[in-house]
């Protein structure tokens, strides 16, 4: 099922979902690779790039191989959100998103991410700014509500689209729940029928078969996978076989992880040196290797790999062999 974002059509449904720490350049590519039909760069701030942050130009940098991506920025002030939108949108970005969403205290405690939820007039100004400062198509991911007594979504999403937004994610949970307790995905459902822009689905999509009961219950355009993902580039695949066929293909194997491992290590270096890769590379070890036998064991001892040869070694050794 293709999906249509403003004037952006992108290849299916499926959309990796922005990850602080995760969703890099080699992440992404990976994801690519198994079929995601558009992926989000980690969440930038917009402050950062007004005062030319050095650590930001890693986190806008994108690559002509790795399929269309989007910029999410987060911020609350109306101009400086304006400007750095403009100041990127010649960059090759497709969508420019708004984090409104993040539920982080130190981004909440700013008036920023899902703060703005309780700021219904800031976040409004804030939009119209940017829809009006760029010609790409602007989108907006926020949450049900900042607390369960205040699930604001449905009027959150009506003045998203009041502003020009091209497009809203919601994710069904509340600031309060963070990432625990199970998404309400009849949120996703209500907000659905309340506005005519695409609405993309988040939350508990952890297995192809939540893709398709959260398209079924909800109606929603597309479907945002964020933990699921986490070293598990193949849901998009298995989940875009599924969705077309009906038919559940068989988690990787093995041998299928370990490759997928020292791709991604390998590009990872690439990217950003040996060292500060294989630091990065030890959570996602632990997040490709959960489930496998001894991965608590396993989860241990990657903390020793330190190079890229430590790292063929142990996956050939450990991961490979089983």
């Amino acid at each position: 099922m293709k999906l249509r974002i403003g004037n952006v059509t992108f290849d299916n449904n499926l959309i990796l979902a922005p990850m602080a720490g995760v969703t890099d350049l080699p992440f992404r590519f990976l994801c690519r690779e198994q079929g995601c039909g558009l992926s989000v760069t980690e969440m930038v701030s917009a402050k950062a790039i007004l005062y030319k942050n050095k650590n930001t130009n890693e986190l806008l940098s994108v690559s002509d191989q790795e399929g269309p991506v989007s910029v999410q920025l987060f911020g609350s002030d109306p101009a400086i959100m304006a400007d750095m939108a403009a100041a990127i949108e010649s960059r090759p970005f497709a969508l420019i998103d708004v984090n409104m969403g993040c539920p982080v205290p130190k981004i909440v405690n700013n008036g920023e991410g899902s703060a703005l939820m309780k700021d219904m007039k800031l976040a409004e100004k804030v939009l119209t700014a940017m829809v009006k400062a760029v010609k790409k198509p602007v989108t907006v991911k926020f949450r049900k509500g900042f607390t369960e007594e205040d699930c604001n979504a449905v009027e959150f999403a009506r003045m998203a689209e009041s502003c020009g937004v091209a497009a809203v994610a919601v994710h069904g949970r509340t600031r309060e729940q963070y990432y625990s307790g199970t998404a309400d995905w009849d949120i996703i459902r209500q907000v659905k029928e309340a506005v005519s822009i695409p609405v993309i689905g988040n939350g508990d999509v952890f297995e192809p078969e939540d893709a398709k009961a959260l398209i079924d219950q909800t109606g929603c355009d597309g479907v945002m996978i964020a933990r699921g993902a986490k070293g598990n580039p193949w849901i998009f695949s298995r989940t875009l076989h599924y969705l077309e066929t009906g038919e559940l293909l068989k988690p990787p194997s093995p041998a299928e992880i370990s490759e997928m491992i020292l791709r991604h290590g390998t590009m990872q270096a690439e990217h950003k040196g040996e060292t500060v890769a294989m630091r990065e590379m030890r959570k996602h070890m632990a997040w490709y290797t959960a489930g496998l036998p001894h991965s608590a064991k396993l989860r241990n001892d990657i903390n020793q790999v330190e190079t890229m040869e430590e790292l063929r070694r142990f996956v050939r050794e450990r991961i490979g062999a089983l």
